[in-house]
C-alpha cells in the first residue's frame, strides 16, 4: 500500500470502492437464503478453526478442510434445492 500512497493513489478511496463493489456482488450472488442458516455455518467454521488449532493441524490444511466443507455443502443444497423445484 505504501507504494500505491507514494505513486499518488487515493488508497482509501479505492479500498473503500472495492469493498463496495465486492459487497453489492456477493448481494446479488446470493440470492435465497436464511439468517440462521449463514449464523449456524459461521460458528461451525468457527469452532472447526478452533479445534484443528488446539490438535495442532497445519494452517494450509485448515484451509483446504474448510473450503472442502463448504463446497459440499453448497452442492447439498443445490441438490435440495432442485428437488424441490421438481416437485
Amino acid at each position: 500500500m505504501q507504494a500505491a500512497r507514494t505513486s499518488g493513489i487515493n488508497v482509501k478511496r479505492h479500498l473503500i470502492i472495492v469493498y463496495s463493489i465486492a459487497g453489492l456482488l456477493a448481494g446479488l450472488a446470493s440470492g435465497v437464503g436464511r439468517i440462521t442458516r449463514t449464523v449456524i455455518g459461521a460458528l461451525l467454521l468457527g469452532v472447526m478453526a478452533s479445534g484443528f488449532t488446539f490438535v495442532g493441524v497445519d494452517a494450509y490444511l485448515q484451509d483446504i478442510i474448510k473450503v472442502l466443507i463448504i463446497v459440499v455443502a453448497v452442492v447439498i443444497d443445490q441438490y435440495r434445492n432442485k428437488r424441490k423445484l421438481k416437485r
